[in-house]
């Protein structure tokens, strides 16, 4: 064994909060190494390749790119920032030999740079912290750097991990600074070498057994239409070669042999084939069909294992159906349970944290994830697919210990609001089963507050927390780990308007819903008995003919009818906000082109009936 440094290579991660910049600065170092040509037009936030990461402002997919400096090549992966997709970065850390730590300079490490931060130290990752928007008018560069030390010392990172070093940039203009040596950041002739000089210097060369036999732990999974399915993996020792018979290593301890078609290594954001791959580089193969995440790619004459990739169990699930209501094929292109449960279970291949089970009858299936919004933007992606299909209400998923308890998961919720509003947020969260552990006032009028909440309180939560503050709410959450069960927690305290009749929505019939509640439809919407148009004003559920017209007379023309001018706003539900409004009783009906909410049943008779079993069952126990 020939164990050895590799100085021509380095591998790190780039870890932060969302919105702080971090696929920016991706960006500046890109450019600054020269993968693009002079007269190349690049989009912002190049690394953010779906629309969806371009809509929302986040990284979902881990994504790997690579740029050179000083004949060292630095291969960089971008990992999302936010706690739902942690099963990427979850993954994606087994490449690398440390990362870049990028907080904003005024905000400081937030939420949930705690636990990525947290899952890096307990690899043993050594860290450079990058303060970014250092130009930003109230950065507190001083201060952000103490709390970032506290943060590590909170996290149980080792004396060599807590002396990290500390640079200033400015993404923005690809600007970077040493604090205390290079004077303040400035866009006046400022690059990025002190960055890239601390990545080549800081960040731990790869020390791998080039002479062993060859091991690749398959971190990812990518698809072609010509090259079939991609895997992408560090090779932790030896070598491979194009065309070279290996053995697939299963999680269960299986063997599989094959043979390796096509080798790439990441040059900028393109991939390039090579005849050939060393341990410490991160790589891209072809010809292995049934390759899952966490495999090893192992050499035919000597196959060793890799140890497998576990990430954190799922701790919410829903379950998606066939699409039932009366408007159902009329726009989406797939529909059928077959075609649904095939989409389903292919979001297993690259999709780690994500679990698919068929459900109680043959065209349900139970998905579970790590949150809300890691469900609702596989929800949103299949929708944009052309697959129509209808969501139940979240629910979390509970355990037993071994003493028979039932236990469920908590979240640690941070959550800053004006003082104005510190009151409702704090009796919304009373109601939930939260439990304060923390409040700071701040000089700008803001109340920073920790708490425990069950990930039941939750569930609904963001969008009354909205409503309740004007929007002026900020949140934050991350798993705690599981308590015993909690009381009842009653999350909607407000009923439906359900539609009684099928047809277009009138404006008469809309304003005398109105009076009533909030509507979620405008004028001349297709209804159909049983969708929900509104939310009632009080408890209890409300049945409305938004089909209604005035009687027609000499001086009333139908057209009148459909005149929304004296119709006040209504509130326009997204995706996220309809999965959270929901209750137990009520679905979300998903299509490519409208997404609507809906009872379970769509009958009246039938919710009439089903209410009155579920009373009498509720006096008979």
């Amino acid at each position: 064994m020939a164990i050895t440094e590799r100085n021509d290579i380095r591998n790190i991660a780039i870890i932060a909060h969302v919105d702080h910049g971090k696929t920016t600065l991706v960006d500046a170092m890109l450019k600054q190494s020269r993968v693009f040509r002079d007269n190349q037009v690049v989009a912002e936030r190049v690394m953010d390749s779906n629309d969806l990461e371009r809509e929302r402002g986040i990284t979902i997919m881990a994504k790997n790119t690579s740029v050179s400096y000083e004949g060292v090549k630095i291969n960089i992966v971008d990992t999302p920032g936010h706690a739902d997709f942690g099963g990427e970065v979850e993954r994606v850390l087994n490449m690398v030999d440390g990362v870049l730590l990028l907080v904003d300079a005024v905000d400081g490490p937030m939420p949930q740079t705690r636990f990525v931060l947290r899952k890096a130290l307990e690899m043993g990752r050594r860290a450079i912290v990058v303060i970014n928007k250092i130009d930003r008018p109230n950065s507190r560069p001083d201060w952000v750097a103490n709390a970032t030390f506290d943060l590590f010392v909170e996290l149980g990172a080792t004396d060599d991990q807590a002396d990290f070093p500390i640079v200033h940039t400015n993404a923005l203009t690809g600007c970077a600074v040493i604090p205390h040596k290079d004077g303040p950041a400035s866009s006046d002739g400022c690059d990025l070498k002190p960055l890239f000089d601390l990545i080549v210097n800081f960040i731990p060369k790869p020390i791998v057994d080039l002479d062993g036999p060859g091991q690749l732990l398959v971190t990812s999974l990518a698809y072609d239409d010509y090259k079939g399915r991609i895997a992408i993996g560090r090779v932790f020792a030896g070598s491979f070669t194009r065309n070279q018979e290996v053995v697939r290593i299963m999680a269960n301890g299986g063997h599989q042999k094959g043979r390796l078609a096509i080798l790439f290594t990441h040059q900028g954001l393109a991939r390039i084939e090579v005849t050939e791959v060393l341990a410490g580089d991160i790589v891209a193969v072809t010809g292995m069909p049934d390759l899952q995440i966490g495999e090893t790619i192992a050499d035919a004459r000597d196959p060793r294992a890799l140890p497998t990739i576990h990430v954190e169990e799922p701790t919410v699930r829903m379950t998606f159906g066939v699409n039932t209501s009366p408007f159902a094929g009329k726009e989406g292109t797939w529909g059928t349970s077959r075609k649904l449960r095939e989409r389903l279970f292919k979001e297993l291949e690259t999709n780690v944290s994500m679990r698919v089970e068929d459900g109680e009858t043959a065209d349900t299936f139970v998905v579970s994830g790590r949150g809300e919004l890691h469900l609702v933007i596989l929800i949103e992606t299949m929708r944009r697919e052309g697959y129509e299909f209808q969501v139940g209400k979240p629910e979390v998923i509970f355990r037993d210990n071994e003493k028979g308890t039932t236990l469920e998961p908590y979240e640690q919720l941070f959550v800053e609001v004006p003082e104005e509003y510190q009151g409702p947020v704090m009796e919304m969260l009373g109601t939930r089963q939260g439990q304060m552990t923390d409040m700071v006032h701040g000089d700008n009028g803001i109340v920073s507050m920790t708490y425990m909440v069950p990930t039941r309180g939750l569930l609904g939560f963001r969008s009354a927390a909205l409503t309740a503050t004007r929007g002026t709410v900020v949140m934050n959450t991350l798993l705690a780990g599981y308590e015993p069960l909690s009381g009842e927690i009653r999350q909607r305290d407000r009923g439906s308007l359900v539609a009684w009749e099928d047809g277009d929505a009138i404006t008469y019939g809309l304003r005398n819903a109105w009076e009533r509640g909030t509507l979620f439809i405008e004028s001349a919407r297709p209804v159909y008995e049983g969708m929900v148009v509104g939310e009632h004003a009080r408890p209890d559920d409300l049945d409305v003919n938004v089909c209604k017209m005035k009687m027609l007379s000499a001086v009333r023309t139908r057209s009148s009818d459909h005149d929304t001018s004296r119709l006040p706003p209504i509130r326009q539900m997204s995706l996220d906000e309809c999965v959270e409004y929901i209750a137990d009783d009520e679905l979300v009906e998903v299509t490519p082109l409208n997404i609507r909410i809906r009872k379970k049943y769509l009958k009246r008779d039938e919710r009439a009936r089903m209410t009155s079993a579920r009373s009498k069952a509720l006096r008979d126990a």
